[in-house]
This record gives structure tokens, C-alpha cells and sequence, in this order.
């Protein structure tokens, strides 16, 4: 093989202090070990031997840390330092084999890498509009975030530097900006779990996190210019004067260059070209050299980068490829390098610890008094005042980010950084279970009359949301709505809800859909899918008369989703709710599940509805196809069993029978002489007060039930299109049989829920029902005995608000729901 060459020794700083290690340049795989040579010497064995044991530390932490609502950055942290000297790392095999000095150069750069994209996503996910309609008012928050624990980093500061080897000086501006800035990442996490995102504090906070970011970056080179050059202030004026020029350039050439590329690469099969693609991608890595360059960490480069490209197709197609591999594994290596670096044994003594955690308190305090006085000075409530200063006390990345770079430039000692990464943990441990405690960013139900049908006048607006899943939802819910009988006095105003599972990443959306602007193509099947139910209800408001309709589009986890419903149903003041049944029907004429998720959503919309709902079962109700009135025509038959759902049901049919191509048919039930009333659970212990009472809520019922009739019959009592049957039945097997009867000749059943009425009419079937959300005979008249031809709508009335109730329930646990609608499934 010739003579046996020494490899190229390449030099890198060591993690702890301030030594120099030297590693071999071209070990970079190896022969395998049948040759003797072991992979764990080697670059890449090593660094994918440190990625998989650092992702399943993070994500072992996470599960144990979560049931503490602790954030993600908790749980990588801490896992850095347990890898590292302070636990892990005192193994003589941890720090000379798998976390050896010369492998973690690798290891950093990498973790730097995904950095620069990580906060490059941050960027593009940045609303610059959101940040102009709030400057003000998020100025003088982040102004007020930053003054108060300043000035008590300051103070601190000359009790903690003499534990360091640092200057003074330096000392007390790193501490002080470390206990001021706002780690806007972590902002934007938390604020995607309490769904606080779409809301006014979601907006200010995020607008003066990024002020306070701003502010922190401009301190932190400050700090390192004073620390490294005997010219402090000329080195600092010439790396912000060329950090604006920078910022310009980005905004007046590179925007609008990425804006023209983007719209000659306007995709046509949902895929732009690879080499649009790479030339964004590549454009990170160029600013993030450009940012290095001047004098400013690369992560600053590839920030500004995010933030002035463009908004459209192109942004949304980045996030989505980025998104899952960077915040799953190359995020997770910064946070533990950074805990790797993290000593505990370096700060010593009691009081260093007591001095550390007072100073990190009272910044906190004070950040959230200084943020309190300036909501309150613009009416702001006190509690959303308190969490707004809980927020930004956020500590995360941008603080490492200045941290490490400091320390790379040797800046700050072991000691120093030590100190700061536990106030770090120290400060986010506390953050997220004192917001729980103190701001439950649950909906408050706002006073208005008409949550129901049956309240709501009959010559004023009616508003409805329209939940769909898939377009295969439109036709049905569409043919429903036009067959609704907008009139002048009577319109109706319909919120199209497009619900989109939320998988894996991101943070729950509400979009809301301009109908002005349509024009452009769709890059994925979700945004194909939300343009075809656009544009579907878009021909229904230009072809109905006396309809408006806004679009909108929801993206959460199944768990979660009633939530997103029931906040927009109550701050849009809709009346009624339309959902679609869990199961479509097959061209044999049966009904196969569609998506077993589904059932839950709506078993939980039911449960914390502000208003009336109604679950649509689709068996092809539509309208026609040029939407003209006139032209629509349906056979509606209402099934009166009594109760407040079947009330509500009865008040939607008679809005529907104003239509004059509907005809309405009103068939109501009675017990027969042999009908036997169910008896009375023995384990229910209720005294004679208790059964009066319950008979005495019984009659009052019948009479609202008969009063209800009454009216009707005497407003329909010259209409040919509406006719009223009485029919006598003893049992459950009667009933069938004269719903079995009926159903070839309409085309559109509705039908109350009956939740929580037993009645003789309905004995026996309910053993039989299999999707309880319908009631007994929403159940019945779904199943696959009925006509395959005949759709139907479940009502349930909304009841009002208990004297115990706090606005939105609270699920089942999400997994257990999902495991059962999923063994559901399985058995269907």
C-alpha cells in the first residue's frame, strides 16, 4: 500500500474552557470492523451514534416532562446537560467515545445548521402586516419587557461576576440582556398550544418579542465588539451601519428577485422545480455567510431572509419540507450542545445558587409588572396583562444563539454560561404552569339571544356554520342551505369552515379566505381541496339571492378541533351549526366510515356547542345545478317525537317550507293505549319532591310541544304544500314501521337528537343504536336499512349554560377517544 501517511490533524475549540483539541481531517467513514477499526473514531458513525442517542433522550424527557406542560426546549436542555459534564459526562467512556472533544465540532456545526433554517422558518411565518398594525403598542411592551430586569441584571451582576474570569463590564451586559430579551421561538410554541396565535395577545406578544429580539441582538454585539476590540465604538458602528445595509439590500432587491422567481415557477402539478427549491434554500445559507460576515451570528442573516420573502405558494411549500426535519432532529442537537456545555459543577456555593434564583425571580416580576402597567394603561385586562409578562419572560434560542457565539468567541467563561443556561431552565420551567393557573385561554361566552333557531326572529339574519371536511361535503350542506329560503327580511349569512387535520408539526390556523382573489394555483391537496369548497360556496352566494358567505379554513388536531368550531360559532354569533355525519354511503347503498376521527369531533362539538347543531347525514340532497331558486325542489319529512330537539327541528323545516319548491310533511308521534312508560332506574334514590318535579317537567314539556304544533299549523293552515299526521304507536317496532313507510317519498328527513328523553315511542331500539351522537332515530334513519336515496338532519337545541359550567368542556383524554373511535372502526 506504499508508506503509511500521518492524516491532516485539524485544530477546533474544545466545549469546557478554553483549550484547543486536535482530531484527524479525513476520518470520515470507516473500512467496517473486520478490519479492526472502530466506527465510534470515525465522523459519521460517531455523529449518527450522538443524533440517535440525543433524540431519544429529548423525547424520553418530553413524555416524562409533559404532564408538567413543560416546553419542548425544557426537555432538550436538560437532556444536554445529562449527556454532559454535570451527570453523563463524569463516565470516562461518555466523554472519551461518544461525546469525545474532536467529534463535537461535527456536531455543532450541524446544530448551527439547522439553526440557520429553523429560524428561517420563523421568518417566513412572521406576518409583517400583524407587526405594522401593532408597532405602537408592541413597541412600548418590548420597551417595558426589557427596562426593569435591565436594571436588575445590572444590580445582580456585582454580586455574580467575581465567581467568573470575566470583565466586568462584559459581565454585566450579557447577564443583564440574558434577564431582558424574549426568546421569540418559544413565544410562538406556546402561543400554537394555547391556540392564542389568531387572538390580539398572540399578535402583540409575538410583535414585541421580535422588538425585544431586536434589541437583544444589537446589545449582544455591542457586548462581544466591547469584550474583543480596543476600538469599541467604531467596530460597533460599523456592524450595525452594515446589519441596516444589509436589511435594506434584503428588503429592496432580494424580496422582489424571490418574488419574481416565484411567479415563473408558478407550479402547475403542485411541485415547483428543483431549482426554485434549491435557490431558496441555498439563499439561507448565503445570507446566513453574509450575517457571519459582518460581524453578526449567521442566524441573523437567515432571519431577515424569512422575513422579506414573500408570502405565497412558494413560503407555504418551504415550511412543509423544512418543518418535520429540522424541528425533529436538527433543533434538538443545538439545545443539547448547549447543555453539553453546561457544567453545574461550575457554580459553587449556596449563595451563588440562592443569588442566581432571586435575580432570575425578580427580572420575572418585574418584566410582567412593567408589562402589567402598560396594559392596563390601555385597557387592557389584568389578566391577559399577566400573561402577556408570563410570555415575555420566554428564555430559548435567541439567548443561546448570543450565549454560544460569545462563548465561541471566547468572550464568556464556563462559569458565566453555566450560570445563564440554568436561569434559562430555571425561568421556562415556571413559565407555562403559572399561564395555566393564571390565564386559561378557554372561550367566554358572549351574551347574545339568538343561539338558537326557534329564537331567532323571523325577519332578521340567521347565521349558520357550515363545517366540511372534504368537497364530497359541499353538494349536501350547499342543496341544504339554498333550499333554507334566503329572503330580504330572512338572510342568511353562512361561514364555510374548511377543518383540516393538523399532523405532526406546525401550530393550529385559523385562515380566513379573500373571494376576491382566487386566481391562484393550488400547490398541495389542502389548498386544492379549501379552493374547491371556496369557490362552491362562492357560486352559491352569486347565484342565491339574500346569501353571504365567508370562507374559512381551520388547521388543528382532531382533539382540538371542537374548540376551533365552537370559538368561531361564538364569535361569528351563529345560531346553527352543521356538521357532517362520520360515514359516506357506497354505491351499494350502504354507509362505510369515512374517517373515525370524525365521530369524536362531533360527539365533542354536541357537548360544547354555544348554539343549536345539526349532524347531516349525506345521501345526495343537492340543489340544482344553476342554483335558481325556483328550480329546487324537496320533499321534507319531520319526525315529532317531542322534546326541545325535536322543536328546534320542527322551527328549521318551517324556515325550509317558506320555499316555494319545498313541500313539508309534519308526521307526530303519540303513545298508543299499550304503550308502556320505561320505569324507573332503582339505583336513582329520588324522593317524592324529585318524581313530582320530573312528572311536572314532563307536562311543561308537552305543552311547549303542543304549543309548538299549534302555531305552526295555524301558519301553514292555508298552505297545499304542508300537511300535519298524527300517528299512534305502542312500541319501538311500530315506530319502524311507519318511518319505513314513508321514506320513499321525501328526500330529506330531520329529526331531533332526543338527548336524555325516554319515551315508550322509541322502547327497544335503543340497544341497537351504534352512533349515539344521532340519538335513537337519527341512529335509525342512518343505518343501511333505510333508502340509500333519503338524507338526513340531526337536531339538537342549545339548552343555555349551566350554573358550573366555565364555557368549553374539557375532552376526554385525545388518545383514548382516538383508540376508541379507531377499535370502532374495526368492529364496523
Amino acid at each position: 500500500m506504499g508508506t503509511n501517511q500521518m492524516p491532516q490533524v485539524m485544530t477546533a475549540p474544545g466545549l469546557l474552557g478554553n483549550e484547543t483539541v486536535c482530531y484527524s481531517g479525513t476520518m470520515i467513514t470507516t473500512n467496517g470492523i473486520f478490519v479492526n477499526e472502530d466506527p465510534m473514531g470515525f465522523s459519521l458513525p460517531i455523529f449518527i451514534f450522538q443524533l440517535v442517542l440525543i433524540v431519544l433522550t429529548c423525547r424520553l424527557l418530553m413524555l416524562l416532562l409533559k404532564p408538567l406542560n413543560q416546553p419542548r426546549i425544557l426537555a432538550e436542555l436538560i437532556a444536554g446537560i445529562i449527556l454532559g459534564p454535570s451527570a453523563m459526562g463524569r463516565f470516562k467512556w461518555v466523554t472519551d467515545v461518544a461525546f469525545a472533544k474532536g467529534s463535537l465540532a461535527l456536531l455543532e456545526t450541524i446544530a448551527n445548521i439547522g439553526i440557520l433554517y429553523f429560524v428561517f422558518i420563523i421568518g417566513l411565518e412572521m406576518d409583517l402586516s400583524v407587526i405594522r398594525k401593532n408597532g405602537k403598542k408592541a413597541f412600548v411592551f418590548a420597551i417595558s419587557g426589557i427596562f426593569l430586569p435591565f436594571l436588575i441584571g445590572c444590580a445582580f451582576s456585582f454580586f455574580l461576576h467575581h465567581k467568573t474570569t470575566m470583565k466586568e463590564d462584559t459581565f454585566l451586559i450579557f447577564f443583564s440582556i440574558f434577564l431582558s430579551i424574549t426568546a421569540l421561538p418559544v413565544v410562538s410554541r406556546i402561543l400554537s398550544e394555547f391556540r392564542l396565535l389568531d387572538m390580539e395577545i398572540g399578535k402583540i406578544v409575538q410583535s414585541a418579542a421580535l422588538f425585544n429580539n431586536t434589541f437583544g441582538a444589537a446589545f449582544v454585539v455591542f457586548a462581544i465588539s466591547t469584550a474583543e476590540s480596543q476600538t469599541i465604538f467604531s467596530t460597533t458602528l460599523w456592524v450595525i451601519a452594515s446589519s441596516i445595509i444589509f436589511i435594506v439590500f434584503s428588503i429592496f432587491v432580494v424580496r422582489p428577485g424571490i418574488s419574481w422567481l416565484a411567479r415563473r415557477s408558478t407550479p402547475e402539478d403542485e411541485n415547483f422545480t428543483n431549482f426554485t427549491i434549491s435557490i431558496a434554500l441555498g439563499g439561507v445559507m448565503i445570507f446566513g455567510f453574509i450575517s457571519d460576515s459582518i460581524g453578526v451570528h449567521p442566524s441573523f442573516g437567515a432571519f431577515v431572509f424569512g422575513l422579506v420573502f414573500p408570502n405565497g405558494p412558494l413560503a407555504v411549500t418551504l415550511v412543509e419540507r423544512l418543518e418535520d426535519f429540522i424541528t425533529g432532529f436538527l433543533l434538538p442537537l443545538f439545545f443539547v450542545s448547549s447543555g453539553l456545555k453546561t457544567n453545574v459543577s461550575k457554580i459553587q456555593g449556596a449563595s451563588t445558587w440562592f443569588t442566581l434564583i432571586i435575580a432570575s425571580i425578580l427580572s420575572s416580576v418585574a418584566k410582567v409588572a412593567g408589562t402589567v402597567l402598560v396594559a392596563l394603561s390601555i385597557k387592557m385586562p389584568f389578566r391577559e396583562g399577566v400573561a402577556l409578562g408570563l410570555l415575555m419572560n420566554s428564555k430559548g434560542l435567541a439567548e443561546l444563539i448570543g450565549l454560544n457565539h460569545g462563548k465561541d468567541q471566547k468572550v464568556i467563561d464556563d462559569t458565566a454560561y453555566t450560570m445563564m443556561v440554568i436561569t434559562t431552565i430555571f425561568m421556562n420551567a415556571v413559565i407555562t404552569p403559572l399561564l395555566i393557573q393564571i390565564y386559561r385561554p378557554a372561550r367566554k361566552f358572549v351574551p347574545y339571544k339568538r343561539r338558537t333557531i326557534q329564537k331567532t326572529k323571523a325577519d332578521a339574519e340567521m347565521r349558520i356554520l357550515a363545517c366540511i371536511h372534504t368537497p364530497r361535503n359541499a353538494p349536501t350542506i350547499i342543496g341544504l342551505l339554498e333550499a333554507s329560503h334566503p329572503t330580504k327580511k330572512t338572510p342568511i349569512s353562512v361561514f364555510s369552515l374548511h377543518l383540516v387535520e393538523l399532523t405532526g408539526h406546525g401550530s393550529a390556523t385559523l385562515i380566513v379566505h379573500n373571494s376576491q382573489k382566487s386566481d391562484s394555483t393550488a400547490i398541495n391537496r389542502m389548498q386544492a381541496q379549501s379552493d374547491q369548497i371556496t369557490n362552491a360556496f362562492k357560486t352559491l352566494e352569486q347565484h342565491t339571492n339574500f346569501v353571504s358567505v365567508q370562507s374559512l379554513t381551520s388547521i388543528s388536531p382532531y382533539s382540538t378541533m371542537h374548540e376551533e368550531i365552537c370559538n368561531l360559532a361564538e364569535d361569528k354569533r351563529v345560531a346553527f351549526i352543521i356538521v357532517p355525519f362520520h360515514k359516506q354511503p357506497t354505491v351499494d347503498g350502504g354507509m362505510e366510515t369515512a374517517n373515525s376521527k370524525i365521530q369524536m369531533l362531533n360527539q365533542n362539538v354536541l357537548v360544547n356547542a354555544p348554539c343549536s347543531i345539526g349532524i347531516l347525514v349525506d345521501r345526495g340532497l343537492s340543489g340544482s345545478k344553476s342554483l335558481t331558486a325556483g328550480q329546487v325542489s324537496h320533499n321534507i319529512a319531520v319526525l315529532f317525537f317531542g322534546g326541545p330537539d325535536d322543536r328546534e327541528a320542527l322551527s328549521y323545516a318551517m324556515r325550509m317550507s317558506e320555499h316555494p319548491g319545498n313541500s313539508l310533511n309534519v308526521i307526530r308521534f303519540f303513545p298508543g293505549p299499550n304503550a308502556v312508560e320505561p320505569t324507573m332506574d332503582q339505583s336513582h334514590d329520588l324522593n317524592d319532591t324529585g318524581i313530582l318535579t320530573l312528572q311536572i317537567g314532563k307536562e311543561q314539556d308537552k305543552q311547549l310541544d303542543d304549543d309548538c304544533i299549534k302555531e305552526f299549523r295555524m301558519m301553514k293552515a292555508t298552505d297545499e304544500s304542508f300537511s300535519y299526521i298524527e300517528k299512534v304507536v305502542n312500541n319501538g317496532e311500530e315506530t319502524v314501521a311507519v318511518i319505513r313507510a314513508l321514506d320513499n317519498i321525501h328526500d330529506l328527513f330531520l329529526v331531533g337528537r332526543g338527548e336524555g328523553i325516554i319515551s315508550p315511542l322509541t322502547a327497544g331500539l335503543t340497544e341497537w343504536s351504534e352512533c349515539p351522537e344521532l340519538g335513537v332515530i337519527g341512529d335509525l334513519l342512518a343505518s343501511a336499512d333505510f333508502a340509500a336515496a333519503v338524507s338526513v338532519l340531526v337536531v339538537q337545541q342549545y339548552v343555555g349554560v349551566g350554573p358550573n359550567d366555565d364555557g368549553i368542556g374539557t375532552p376526554d383524554n385525545a388518545s383514548q377517544q382516538e383508540e376508541q373511535c379507531i377499535m370502532a372502526s374495526v368492529r364496523q
